[in-house]
């Protein structure tokens, strides 16, 4: 996933992913991205919650599972 609108944009991923410890699971990277101020936030995280329920090592393995999904 290279470019994307909206919620699912890799810029507005990662900057709800900004500041979160990881590795982190789905549970945790969700939580985190709500409580992320934006107009995109809600967006966001139905987008995260399409991902598979695993441990992600770096925000880039979350990216990495956001553009198989896309």
């Amino acid at each position: 996933m290279t470019r994307g609108v909206g919620g699912h944009s890799p810029a507005n991923v990662l900057k709800h992913l900004k500041g979160l410890d990881f590795p982190a699971d789905k549970q945790k990277i969700l939580a985190h991205a709500g409580r992320a101020p934006g107009p995109r936030t809600r967006e966001v995280v139905e987008h995260l919650a399409r991902i598979p329920d695993r441990v992600y090592r770096s925000p880039a393995e979350v990216m990495m599972e956001m553009g198989k999904i896309h």
